[in-house]
């Protein structure tokens, strides 16, 4: 491939003649599927060499928790980290440095895939899909950040159930996975009432709903965090049950004061008075 070519790409494919702003053929929308996705690959890569020199960091990053936990379990409680097999430190690279390439890229192919529906949305839609995009990520992030708080305790627990005269062997492996599990659930937990409010916006769910619905809510809250948290611990079950009751509190409010504004807009319509 070509330097042109690969300019010709990143740049995005041009309409062809005739194209209507607004209308594609079945084919336009193939090629221009194609260059967001060799562009968003090509990302992708290059964020993926960028790790590689970056390795060590990333690697004490993900390592911080269990550090901290084995500090936590002091040292009555022997545990070592290690990497299984021959080729379980070629793995440990490209395991690790092509999560970091994908959450680091994942800002540039997130748009190309929020680029490519929304010439398919109405102009409503779209105004939402912005707000979506605005909001949805940092409450992501956010809820990341706590489980990096939190993991730590829950590992101590964890790993402190190891019997006296025994020695605990974290396999990096399966420590990566519980890692990158424990943080997707903080992260996905945060965002349920922010949908809560999307489908608010949509008229399937409003505030008088959720309130009627609050004890059950609530509870539920509770026993999801209870499940989606690997410790036993009550302390990570609560730092991820209580900001979950705040934003669902939040998300009621929202949708309150958005059925009321939606029931004076249609005030005026069903007494029959046109709005200027």
């Amino acid at each position: 491939m070509s330097i042109a070519t690969v300019v010709d790409v990143l740049r995005g494919p041009a309409a062809g003649p005739g194209v209507v702003p607004g209308r594609m053929s079945l084919a336009d929308h193939l090629r221009e599927l194609r260059a967001r996705l060799i562009r968003s690959a090509l990302v992708l890569v290059v964020a993926f060499g960028v790790a590689l020199l970056f390795f060590d960091p990333l690697l004490a990053l993900v390592l911080g928790p269990y550090n901290q936990a084995r500090d936590l379990v002091g040292a009555d409680t022997r545990t070592t980290a290690y990497v299984a097999g021959a080729t379980g430190p070629l793995m440990l690279h490209l395991k690790l440095c092509g999560t970091a390439a994908v959450i680091a890229s994942s800002p540039y192919w997130l748009y190309q895939a929020w680029a490519f529906v929304v010439p398919g949305l109405l102009p409503r839609e779209r105004r939402w899909s912005r707000v979506f995009a605005a909001v949805a990520g940092p409450l992501f992030i956010g809820g990341v950040a706590l489980g990096y708080y939190v993991l730590p305790k829950g590992l101590g627990v964890l790993i402190g159930f190891t019997p006296d005269g025994m020695e605990n062997l974290v396999e990096f492996g399966e420590y990566f996975s519980f890692f990158s599990r424990m943080l997707l659930v903080f992260g996905v937990a945060v965002e349920l009432p922010f949908f809560l409010v999307l489908l608010n916006l949509a008229g399937a769910v409003t505030g008088a709903q959720l309130g009627r619905h609050r004890t059950i809510i609530l509870m539920a809250t509770v026993v999801f965090a209870a499940i989606a948290t690997p410790s036993t611990d009550p302390f990570s079950m609560l730092m991820l049950a209580v900001p979950m009751m705040v934003l669902f509190g939040l998300a009621e409010v929202v949708t309150r004061t958005v059925d009321r504004q939606r029931a004076r807009r249609a005030l005026p319509r069903d007494l029959g008075i046109s709005e200027v």
